[in-house]
């Protein structure tokens, strides 16, 4: 009996070992199974969550460092429902100083969604009103410790960042707005935005704040620095709302550049806005290509165009500035007729006198003898009818027919000669210009001075677009067009300095292709002084009501544009210059 004892306890010992092992057996491997690599990552999962980090945006600044965007601090608004002691004096509470609607907020706090334990109630409010809501929430605490009817517990704030512009809508139209995605639009914010908006950081964040580690460092965006000058950019400004209002224009764009770097020291363009409205795009603008005229618009620019048929015409041997011609009023080309601006015949004239009367019979008759290849192959040297690349968001391409396009006809090469039929921005047109003011060499023209990023500064070096003409003639066309100004007592000169420029007065075309003789479009393109040249100025109005030709609409505001940037730039007087230069 004791035998069989010892047997049945052998036997469940056995067992039960044998269980046990294969208890230890099974954990060991369920602890390495896939499942339980499945199990241990949900685990962490319900421990904590990934949150992103977006890095502080980087600031923008004038050529002086005065601030044109930077951030401001905002608070989000919420309500850790657990915590509400008292759900009326919160919702009196936002009502009153943020105007937010009473019942509606009692409503969301008394009847939260299902499981809601945080809910989000306004953002983006200011620093004021979160320091008004912070304080009476102190004060009513301190007061009523043991009261729950006056508590504003459960009602907390986050602060995070937002885009401000204390300029208001200076330079708005090169700056852009950034909206509260944090994604830029328009201009420089949206041109620049993946420098500006650095790179945000995923990191993993425990819910145990004993596990909570110290948060990542993120650098900041890209600080950038731009070629515009704050004073200059204010006083062009100034000046083009005072044209528009003195011309009726429709609208208006003023650029000034400097023609040997290609900087911009001021571009602007109606209509304006607060960038820190920027909810009030729609209201303001009709398309997007009225953001910023001066990149996006692009318009038959008339007479101004003539410059270039000339310097082509000089470059090209096809003339020099003695060569001479009979005016007779009118030119046959491609079977069609050209006539001058005034429907006149001026007689003998030379080429200072073709760029003097703004003669388009002479530049039609230019455009002949040069023929067509020659012709379209300078304007091609010149780029019209492709972008220049200045680093501003949506830039027309400009529009330049030649042989072979299907709306092509001879008659074209008269008409595009002197800028009827062809089409430009204002920037492609300057910077078309900018080789006569840099000795043949045409500029890049951008914004961006210089990139700040991790305590370094990168600064953007000067580029050239091409060559299309020799500095012999970019000298000689320039010399002509100064001496074509002083010669026709031009309103657009300033006392003191040569300057070389032309008007452009041109017709707008309807939709059913037909000029129509009461819309025009006003031009005035000019740089100087003639021997150094320091800055190129564009004027284009729009639509002008109180005359039809450039010569009274655009020059006048070429000429006060000019007159205040010569002080501003420090430039003195030719004569002056002239003597510091000789001692």
């Amino acid at each position: 009996m004791k035998k069989q004892y010892q047997i049945r306890a052998l036997v469940l010992g056995i067992f039960f070992s044998a269980l046990s092992a294969l208890i230890v057996i099974q954990v060991i491997r369920i602890q390495f199974s896939k499942e339980a690599a499945v199990f241990l990552q949900d685990s962490k999962d319900y421990a904590g969550r990934y949150e992103t980090f977006f890095p502080e945006r980087g600031q923008i600044c004038d050529r002086k460092g005065h601030l044109l965007a930077g951030n401001q601090t905002v608070y989000e608004i919420g309500i850790n429902l657990p915590d509400v002691k008292n759900a009326h004096t919160i919702a009196l509470t936002l009502n009153v100083t943020l105007g937010m609607d009473y019942q509606k907020i009692l409503d969301q706090i008394t009847n939260p969604p299902a499981g809601g334990v945080y809910m989000v109630v306004n953002d983006y409010v200011s620093s004021d009103k979160y320091h008004q809501m912070l304080d009476l929430k102190k004060e009513l605490a301190s007061k009523y410790t043991a009261k729950s009817d006056a508590s504003l517990s459960g009602l907390d704030f986050k602060a995070h960042l937002m885009r401000s512009y204390p300029e208001k809508s200076l330079a708005s139209n090169a700056l852009g707005f950034v909206t509260l995605e944090n994604r830029g639009y328009f201009g420089v914010e949206e041109k620049y935005n993946n420098l500006l908006a650095g790179v945000p950081v995923t990191v993993w964040v425990p819910e145990d704040p004993n596990l909570a580690g110290e948060l990542p460092s993120i650098p900041k965006g890209s600080d950038l620095i731009l070629t515009i000058d704050r004073e200059i950019q204010a006083m062009v400004e100034a000046e083009l709302k005072k044209g528009i209002e003195d011309t009726g224009s429709a609208a208006g764009t003023i650029i000034v550049m400097d023609p040997h770097s290609g900087e911009i020291l001021a571009i602007a363009s109606s209509p304006q806005m607060d960038l820190n409205n920027f909810s009030d795009y729609g209201a303001v603008y009709h398309n997007a290509s009225e953001f910023n005229r001066a990149v996006s618009m692009q318009y038959e620019p008339g007479s101004v165009f003539k410059v270039l048929t000339m310097a082509a015409a000089i470059d090209s041997g096809t003339v020099v500035p003695s060569s001479t011609y009979l005016d007779t009023g009118f030119y046959e080309i491609g079977g069609g007729y050209v006539y001058n601006w005034d429907q006149g015949a001026w007689g003998p004239q030379d080429m200072v006198g073709c760029l003097q009367h703004s003669l388009n019979v002479c530049m039609a008759r230019l455009a002949d003898l040069m023929g067509e290849e020659t012709f379209y192959t300078y304007m091609r040297r010149f780029g019209i009818g492709h972008p220049t690349g200045i680093d501003l968001s949506m830039e027309a391409n400009g529009r330049l027919k030649v042989p072979g396009d299907e709306d092509w006809y001879k008659i074209d090469l008269g008409t595009n000669s002197f800028g009827q039929g062809v089409a430009v921005s204002p920037i492609q047109m300057m910077a078309a210009a900018s080789a006569l003011a840099n000795d043949g060499k045409m500029v890049y023209p951008h914004l961006l001075y210089g990139m700040v990023s991790n305590g370094n500064q990168y600064n953007t070096p000067a580029q050239n677009l091409g060559t299309p003409i020799s500095p012999q003639t970019a000298r000689t066309v320039s010399e002509m067009l100064a001496t074509a100004m002083e010669g026709g007592e031009s309103v657009a000169r300033v006392n003191g300095y040569r300057i070389a420029g032309k008007t452009g007065t041109a017709q707008i075309p309807g939709p059913n292709g037909l000029y129509d003789p009461k819309q025009t479009n006003a031009s005035f393109l000019g740089w100087g002084p003639v021997d150094d040249p320091k800055f190129m100025v564009y004027v284009w109005m729009e639509r002008p009501q109180s005359a039809d030709w450039a010569s009274y609409v655009a020059s006048p505001i070429f000429h006060d544009v000019v007159s205040k940037l010569v002080v501003l730039m420090d430039i003195p007087p030719d004569e002056k210059r002239q003597q510091l230069a000789g001692q």
